[in-house]
């Protein structure tokens, strides 16, 4: 076993070699501009390819709502806010995301989105959101656990953000 960790723990950081590089000759702030265009690229390429899919998987989003409540979604490495057409109308949505040159494309995506209320973007990671305890109905991440350092830390964010579910119709959820 030992030997095969560290033979991934090589690859995995021979595949990294590339990035280390580029933060060596201070190119990573440039990346961190660029990112965000080549992802809204993408975006909207994966979520013509998953629009069915992702349908179903956002559709119970509005059971979540309390009566005569707003539903208030926290997004985890939001990006360009490729999600937000899935979402229920009249949320309440707060982004959050690593790096602060997504903002443009988000309040591009909010525009287009004027179903949902806009609360703010945080500039966070996902191990530490400067986020209130108990304060979000839904957490969403998607394609984002793969990023983070921490995937335990992330998840004990998660827990403490979300607020807690007293209604007995979840108990089958």
């Amino acid at each position: 076993m030992s030997l095969a960790i560290r033979f991934w723990t090589l690859v995995v950081n021979m595949l990294c070699i590339p990035m280390h590089v580029i933060n060596a000759v201070g190119l990573y702030k440039v990346y961190k501009r660029v990112f965000p265009m080549i992802l809204r690229s993408f975006s909207a390429s994966y979520n013509q390819k998953m629009h069915e899919r992702k349908v179903e998987l956002f559709r119970s989003l509005s059971e979540f709502i309390k009566p005569g409540g707003k539903l208030t979604i926290l997004e985890i490495g939001c990006g360009t806010g490729t999600n937000f057409q899935f979402y229920p109308p009249g949320c309440k949505v707060i982004c959050t995301d690593p790096n602060p040159h997504f903002q443009k494309y988000l309040e591009k995506s909010m525009k287009e989105n004027e179903q949902l209320t806009f609360d703010r973007f945080v500039v966070t990671s996902g191990e530490d959101m400067s986020v209130g305890d108990e304060s979000v109905d839904v957490v969403v991440c998607t394609l984002v656990l793969c990023t983070v350092r921490d995937i335990p830390q992330t998840l004990r964010e998660v827990h403490r953000i979300l607020r807690p579910v007293r209604s007995s119709n979840w108990a089958n959820i």
